[in-house]
């Protein structure tokens, strides 16, 4: 079996490319010039196929004689002006996966996408995989992107695809990793003083490897599946990871004052081009929210033993593999 890997080089990618080594020939797709990220070390006997998502010619070339496609490249960010790029790379990128399967007659699709993708309002409390998309300010383009990008691969289903979708909510991979979804250690590491009044939705990246594999190994094509651990308060959060890291733990409250002056001078440094913080109203009001990512799908399928935020944060700054 032949499987190729967009996205290899990041952190969901790296790890689910040395997950399904077992069950077959990886190939990993890597824009030209560009490194191998997190595999840049690996002796895994991952191969390498240069191509890009943004180009269909490419993507076809890669696929020749493929039998599964897992798509794991985006683009992730809560930058306002970042829009069109998230457009770009989220939404047309996969479509151009989906159109290049298609001529390709590759049937089998997995594809990350997120839980963002299923939307916010501000009084849902609870999200599941049946929750329907609503335009709502709370929707950043980062969610929109990637809310639009699993449509073409429903498309793609329509038209004969069999895929599976993986949503999964922030990733906690190591420290070294140095990823998006893994900077949200520094705010500790650095000793930051506030934390915001709302949950974070969260899961080891091990156990959103473990539960993606297994989900594929039941032949479970057609569905979608949230990947999250539980909800918990950023202050708990924080301070459960303060503990592990010998660090001391944000201590104050964010009041909803501070998080509009905070929101006032970060627009005005982003206008001069002295920030790139990704805090803006959306994100800031995202932050305050109670809401649960609920994991009963999975659950109810096969019965996962996910490991505990202890476990992982441990994990997380040891030189472990």
């Amino acid at each position: 079996m032949k499987i190729l890997i967009t996205g290899a080089t990041g952190l969901f990618g790296s790890y689910l490319s040395r997950k399904f080594m077992k069950e077959g020939e990886i190939l990993a797709l890597k824009r030209e010039h560009r490194s191998k990220g997190l595999l840049e070390n690996s002796d895994s006997g991952i191969g390498w196929v240069e191509g890009d998502i943004l180009d269909p010619l490419s993507l076809e070339e890669a696929m020749e004689n493929v039998d599964m496609v897992i798509h794991c490249a985006g683009l992730v960010s809560f930058n306002p002006e970042d829009e069109e790029e998230l457009r770009k790379i989220n939404v047309t990128g996969t479509a151009n996966v989906v159109n290049a399967m298609q001529a390709k007659g590759v049937k089998k699709l997995i594809h990350v996408s997120s839980v963002s993708a299923l939307g916010r309002m501000a009084e849902a409390k609870v999200s599941d995989e049946n929750t329907t998309w609503v335009e709502s300010k709370l929707n950043t383009p980062y969610a929109a992107s990637k809310y639009q990008a699993e449509l073409e691969v429903w498309r793609g289903v329509q038209e004969g695809l069999d895929a599976l979708v993986v949503l999964p909510s922030i990733i906690l991979g190591k420290v070294s990793d140095d990823r998006s979804s893994t900077q949200i250690y520094h705010y500790v590491l650095e000793e930051s003083k506030y934390y915001p009044a709302g949950t974070l939705n969260f899961i080891d990246i091990r156990d959103a490897v473990d539960i993606t594999y297994q989900l594929y190994k039941k032949n479970l094509w057609g569905e979608k599946y949230i990947l999250n651990h539980s909800a918990v308060l950023y202050k708990d959060f924080f301070n459960t990871m303060a503990k592990i890291f010998g660090k001391k733990a944000p201590s104050k409250k964010v009041s909803q004052f501070q998080i509009k002056l905070a929101i006032f001078f970060i627009g005005i440094g982003r206008l001069f081009g002295l920030t790139k913080n990704p805090l803006n109203k959306q994100t800031a009001m995202l932050s305050q929210l109670s809401i649960t990512m609920d994991n009963k799908k999975v659950q109810e399928e096969i019965d996962f033993k996910y490991r505990t935020l202890e476990e992982s944060f441990r994990w997380a700054m040891s030189n472990e593999k």
